[in-house]
C-alpha cells in the first residue's frame, strides 16, 4: 500500500474517531432525527409553505436574430427568450401573485409546483407595473396542489424579526433561505419607472429566479414578495447575486392592490396632474431663489393639468417659462412643502407619498406660494399606464 493511500485512509478514519468519542449520548427514547423545537417549527412552515410556491417559465418573442436560415434547422428564436421567476398562490381559484417584470412581455406561462411534474398553464389576469407586481391565474390544477398563503400584516413589521424568502434562485425550485427583517419602509426605485417606494430589507439570501416568491414570517404568513437585491458584483459581472441586502414589496400595498388586479386592471400610481421641475430647489442659485420667492426645498410645480385634481384644488404652476440646460421650465409656482403632514423637501418624496395612496383617496397639501403658506385638498386621479417597455 503506497504511504499516499494510507494518509488517505487514516485522515478518512479521523472525523469518525473524534465523532465517536465526543458526541454526546441521546437521551433515552430520543430520535436521532428530533430537533430542537425552535427548528422543528421552522421547519414545518417551510414544508408547508413550499407546496404553495410557484416555479415560473416565460416565454417571450426573442430579441436576437439568427444566424442563418434554412428549412434543415430549427430556428432558435422561435423559443422566443425564456425567463424564470417564482410566485404564490393567494386562494383556492388559482389565484397567484409574483412580480411585474417575471410575467412582463410574456406569450407563454408555465407553472410547476413542489410534488407534481406537470406543467400546467397561467394567464395574466391584471398588472401594477409601477408597483411591480402581477396577478396571473393557474389553469387546470387539481385541487389538492392548490395551497394559498396566508398574508401578514407588514405593517407591524418590527427590526429583528426572522423572514423565510422561498423561491428558485438560479432555477433551483422551490428553495428556502432564512434570515431577518432588516429595515423596515426602506425607499427603494421599484417598478417600470423606478419610483421610489417603501420595501421591506431583509438578510435572507435572494437571487435571481427569487422574483416573485414570497418573504414569510416565522409563522409562514407572507409579509412580502420579493422583487429586487442590491448586488455589487451583478454591476460588474450583469448576473446579480445576493450581497445580504433584499427587497420585498409589503404585503399590505399587495392586499391594497388586489381588488383591482382581479378586476383585470393596470394599476398605475395615482397622481395629482401636475409637471414638476426636473430638478430640485437646492439646484438653484440663491438669486433664483430671491427672485421668484422660492424656498430652499419642496417640489416645485412648473405647470398644472388644466381640470386636472390639482388644478381643481387651486394648486398654480408657473408663469415664467425660463430655458435650462434640462428644457423649459414655467417658474414662480406654487412648491409643495408637505402632504397630509408629511414633510416633502424633493420631488422624490412627493412621487413617494403618492404611490402609497389610491386613486379616489382625498389628500391634503401644504404648499408654499410666493412666500405665504396654503392648505389645499387634492383628491388624486388614477394615472395612465406607462409605454410598454418603459423603464
Amino acid at each position: 500500500m503506497s504511504r499516499t493511500l494510507v494518509l488517505t485512509l487514516l485522515l478518512s478514519l479521523v472525523p469518525s474517531l473524534a465523532a465517536a468519542q465526543t458526541a454526546p449520548s441521546l437521551p433515552a427514547g430520543a430520535s436521532p432525527a428530533s430537533l430542537p423545537a425552535a427548528e422543528q417549527a421552522t421547519v414545518n412552515v417551510i414544508d408547508r409553505a413550499l407546496g404553495s410556491v410557484l416555479y415560473i417559465t416565460t416565454a417571450a418573442p426573442s430579441s436576437g436574430q439568427g444566424t442563418f436560415s434554412s428549412p434543415l434547422f430549427a430556428d432558435p428564436r422561435e423559443e422566443g427568450d425564456q425567463g424564470t421567476g417564482s410566485g404564490f398562490f393567494i386562494d383556492a381559484q388559482g389565484f397567484a401573485l409574483t412580480n411585474y417584470h417575471v410575467v412582463e412581455g410574456a406569450t407563454r406561462i408555465t407553472v410547476n409546483l413542489r410534488g407534481s411534474r406537470q406543467d400546467f398553464s397561467a394567464r395574466v389576469v391584471g398588472t401594477a407595473p409601477d408597483y411591480d407586481l402581477a396577478l396571473i391565474q393557474v389553469q387546470g390544477v387539481p385541487a389538492g396542489l392548490i395551497r394559498p398563503l396566508p398574508f401578514g400584516d407588514s405593517d407591524a413589521l418590527r427590526v429583528g424579526q426572522t423572514t423565510i424568502a422561498l423561491g428558485a434562485p438560479f432555477g433551483l425550485q422551490f428553495s428556502a433561505t432564512s434570515g431577518i427583517v432588516s429595515a423596515v419602509e426602506r425607499s427603494v426605485p421599484t417598478g417600470v419607472r423606478q419610483i421610489a417606494q417603501n420595501a421591506i430589507q431583509t438578510d435572507a439570501a435572494v437571487n435571481p429566479g427569487n422574483s416573485g416568491g414570497p418573504l414569510l414570517d416565522s409563522s409562514g404568513r407572507v409579509i412580502g414578495i420579493n422583487t429586487q437585491i442590491l448586488s455589487p458584483a451583478g454591476a460588474a459581472t450583469g448576473i446579480g447575486q445576493s450581497a445580504g441586502v433584499g427587497f420585498a414589496v409589503p404585503s399590505n400595498v399587495a392586499q391594497r392592490l388586489l381588488p383591482g388586479l382581479r378586476a383585470g386592471r393596470t394599476i398605475v400610481g395615482p397622481v395629482i396632474g401636475v409637471t414638476l421641475t426636473p430638478f430640485e430647489l437646492t439646484d438653484l442659485s440663491e438669486q433664483a431663489r430671491e427672485q421668484y420667492r422660492l424656498p430652499r426645498a419642496g417640489a416645485l410645480v412648473s405647470q398644472v393639468q388644466p381640470g386636472g385634481p390639482a388644478a381643481q384644488a387651486g394648486v398654480r404652476g408657473g408663469a415664467a417659462r425660463v430655458q435650462t440646460p434640462l428644457g423649459a421650465v414655467f417658474l414662480g409656482g406654487d412648491v409643495i412643502t408637505a402632504a397630509n403632514g408629511q414633510l416633502v423637501e424633493t420631488n422624490a418624496d412627493l412621487r413617494e407619498f403618492l404611490f402609497g395612496r389610491q386613486a379616489g383617496e382625498r389628500v391634503t397639501l401644504t404648499v408654499n406660494r410666493a412666500g405665504q403658506t396654503l392648505t389645499l385638498p387634492v383628491t388624486l386621479a388614477a394615472g395612465t399606464p406607462p409605454p410598454a417597455g418603459n423603464r
